[in-house]
């Protein structure tokens, strides 16, 4: 299948393009490169446009008439959403409705949605199913959800088949695909872990007074070569209800404190852990109920224990030095 990958110069959206051609697909990547490198593109084609851009992005789909859509292009920061929320609205719901414009224009069999468990907001469910209520607290998880329901609302009078997954915490790296994860600033624990050990800096964990174990936050990896594999097949789903949202994760959580001793075992020695205040927001747990994504296409992740996951973000960096 020929498939329109957008933002697949991102962390994520390299990894998913390298796994759509593993599985014999053709991927093409729609970039504006705003908040991603050139390089990750590697040897894939690559359409350099804006997604606000109609005309340009209905020009893609005309030259290349992909049958597939994988949207993975938006804004990701829950504090930059807060701090700037018309950006998470213009990125994540206005672009994406140009993108849905081309795809009326062009039609393609399938609309595949990169959305996340942001949408739940603070619930006390754990693990979380996708029927959970869906109250975000952040215009980030705000506007991924009202794409989400436009999709699946416009979907059925474009003949489309729409479904939209629901990620939890996108971890890890997969160095044979030579991409890894590395966003500017860096706001994900695992890297920030594995830097403060390498640059022997603090590291600020925020909160040690949760109701968990052991008094951080936990949260569900995921990691980033599974979530490539949870797309390739519900892309390849032709027998799926289209409309559906699903949860991609483990179905088990890992506290801050479990991630940075893993991240310590690895490289011998662990970083300084400065206790900062918790910061607003932040639920004590975020767990995925993955088992409609495990019944619906047979999917379970196959490489997401904390120390594989971490054991391939150190193996990643390492290789940049």
């Amino acid at each position: 299948m020929k498939v329109m990958v957008t933002g697949g110069t991102g962390y994520i959206g390299a990894h998913v393009v390298r796994g759509l051609a593993e599985a014999k697909h053709e991927p093409i990547i729609l970039d504006d490169l705003r908040a991603s490198k050139r390089e990750r593109a590697g040897s894939f084609p690559l359409e350099e446009v804006a997604l606000e851009d109609t005309a340009g992005v209905v020009d893609v789909f005309a030259r290349h008439r992909p049958e597939g859509v994988v949207h993975l292009a938006g804004s990701i920061s829950v504090g930059e959403s807060v701090r700037d929320p018309d950006l998470y609205w213009q990125n994540n719901l206005a672009a994406g409705s140009s993108l849905l414009l081309a795809c009326a224009l062009h039609p393609v069999k399938t609309f595949l949605f990169s959305s996340t468990a942001a949408v739940y907001g603070n619930t006390d469910l754990s693990p979380i199913p996708e029927t959970a209520k869906l109250q975000p607290t952040a215009p980030y998880g705000s506007s991924k959800l009202a794409f989400e329901r436009l999709l699946h609302r416009s979907a059925p009078s474009l003949g489309i088949r729409s479904a939209a997954l629901r990620y939890f915490n996108a971890a890890g790296a997969n160095p044979n695909w030579g991409v890894g994860e590395d966003h500017e600033p860096e706001e994900h624990l695992i890297p920030r872990v594995i830097a403060s050990v390498v640059n022997d800096k603090p590291l600020h964990v925020f909160g040690d007074d949760y109701p968990t174990h052991d008094g951080t936050c936990e949260r569900d990896y995921i990691h980033v070569t599974d979530l490539a594999s949870a797309h390739v097949k519900v892309l390849e789903g032709q027998h799926l209800e289209s409309g559906q949202s699903f949860n991609v994760g483990t179905g088990s959580g890992t506290s801050v404190m479990q991630v940075i001793d893993s991240v310590g075992r690895r490289l011998g020695r662990s970083p300084i852990v400065e206790i900062s205040e918790r910061r607003p927001g932040d639920p004590a747990t975020l767990v995925a109920d993955p088992s409609a994504l495990s019944q619906q296409v047979g999917w379970t992740a196959q490489h997401s224990s904390i120390d594989e996951i971490v054991d391939s973000a150190v193996t990643w960096a390492q290789s940049r030095d």
